[in-house]
């Protein structure tokens, strides 16, 4: 999973860095950013919309939730198999499938499931779209840290987590706001499916770098042990398994913002969906800046610093802000908005996680980040789900200062990191060798509190 410097050929000099290099994207994958941007707006059309929709077909809030909650189950499982996959067959088949399967189930789910009202389908058919797109996403996320320099590993994850927000939910948002007054609900979801398509293709067909088409685990590894390892990672080097807790607990409270909260501003902030709609693209249009800026300054400072003050303080805080500011001011659409703008920009703290857990575990960076893909899957089930518990005894209030005890709990693991010093991976692991360049990053980034 390290790339080979290519020498320029004979009788040539060096060019001068590409914009994208100077940027801090990866040129030989630079395409794959703008299509998971076209491909995440698909998926977050009906990010905004679909609790309420469900709810108009006779399906109860809780279970609505627990639809929500059981996407985030099959969804976690696909965010792991998408790093442990893309160690055995490279990036580039699981992202296919990925897409594929986003397309069969989202059939499924719009012509069999919606037409019934039956919950029992309603269940089945979102549980099977949610193996979908952390097939796709997080398999590029792999490809990303395979190629990507040391040195900017952090603005190429920012750049990533830029591409990914900017499409879930700002961009399918904002979409859904433009598109509903004029065909519905019903139809804005076929237009999502054309869009995902657009943005799945137009990666798969015009990358042409070849370490996302080759398999990334060492060779000899067997498929199981690949698979396996994956998950012993988590307590064969306790630091992945931390990180893996922080980026569950990173987007736990989104997720289970975009259940509770779109009914709860229409119906008792005083919000239309519209303005709802838009109040989601605005918050998460944040991220567009922010994640490239956090991502920059996780480079600077320090990744370990960076997600534990600006991500877990930070959205500690700015989660509280987005219940308590709307809940005091009413529908004062500005401040609403000045709130949801707090909340976004925090998210982007954790940026830097991505980069920080390929240091950790430099020789099984596929496995490292499978496990973060997996605490990435965990999060869209673990907001859901404490919707679907807490919010009838303890309502919105309570639900909310529980997402800030995540976010609090996750800077006390950052912050506890500093004192733990890397360790070697067991022989049995069959480990890759690390190259000089991410020992001098783990070594840098330890000194700065990692």
């Amino acid at each position: 999973m390290t790339n080979t410097p290519v020498a320029p050929a004979s009788g040539t000099t060096d060019r001068s860095p590409s914009f994208f290099t100077r940027a801090g994207i990866p040129q030989s994958i630079s395409w794959g950013y703008l299509g998971l941007l076209i491909f995440m707006t698909g998926v977050g059309i009906e990010a905004g919309f679909l609790s309420p929709y469900l709810e108009g077909l006779g399906i109860a809030a809780s279970s609505v939730a627990m639809i929500f909650t059981v996407y985030g189950v099959t969804g976690a499982v696909a965010a792991w198999f998408s790093g442990a996959l893309s160690d055995l067959w490279g990036p580039r088949k699981v992202m296919w499938l990925g897409l594929v399967t986003f397309a069969l189930t989202h059939v499924f789910f719009l012509t069999v499931a919606i037409p019934s009202k039956s919950y029992g389908l309603l269940l089945l058919a979102y549980a099977l779209r949610g193996l979908a797109f952390p097939l796709f996403a997080y398999s590029f996320l792999v490809w990303i840290a395979a190629v990507a320099p040391p040195k900017q590993m952090g603005s190429a994850m920012g750049w990533f987590w830029s591409a990914f927000s900017a499409g879930l939910p700002t961009l399918g948002s904002l979409s859904a706001s433009l598109l509903i007054p004029f065909i519905g609900e019903y139809s804005t979801l076929w237009v999502a499916l054309a869009v995902v398509g657009v943005g799945g293709l137009l990666p798969l067909l015009l990358i042409k770098e070849p370490t996302g088409s080759k398999r990334l685990a060492p060779e000899g590894e067997s498929p199981m042990t690949g698979l396996v390892g994956s998950l012993t990672i988590l307590y064969r080097n306790p630091r992945v398994g931390a990180g893996a807790a922080v980026r569950m607990f990173n987007t736990a409270s989104q997720f289970g913002i975009m259940v509770m909260l779109p009914v709860w501003f229409v119906n008792t902030i005083g919000l239309s969906n519209e303005q709802w709609l838009r109040l989601v693209a605005v918050m998460f249009g944040t991220n567009i800046f922010t994640n490239l800026m956090f991502g920059v300054i996780g480079d600077k400072i320090g990744w370990r610093t960076t997600v534990a003050y600006c991500g877990g303080i930070g959205c500690t805080l700015s989660t509280l802000v987005l219940f308590y500011v709307p809940n005091a001011v009413g529908s004062s659409y500005a401040l609403c908005l000045l709130a949801a703008i707090f909340y976004g920009a925090t998210l982007s703290g954790y940026v830097p996680l991505s980069a920080l857990m390929t240091a950790i575990a430099p020789s099984h960076k596929g496995q490292a980040m499978a496990a973060l893909n997996l605490g990435a899957g965990a999060s869209t089930f673990l907001g859901p789900l404490m919707v679907s518990l807490f919010l009838g005894p303890i309502g919105v209030a309570g639900v909310m200062w529980i997402f800030a005890g995540f976010h609090a709990l996750s800077a006390v693991l950052m912050l506890a990191l500093k004192t733990t010093t890397p360790t070697a991976e067991p022989v049995n692991s069959l480990p890759q060798p690390a190259t000089s360049a991410d020992r001098d990053l783990v070594d840098a980034h330890t000194s700065k509190g990692l």
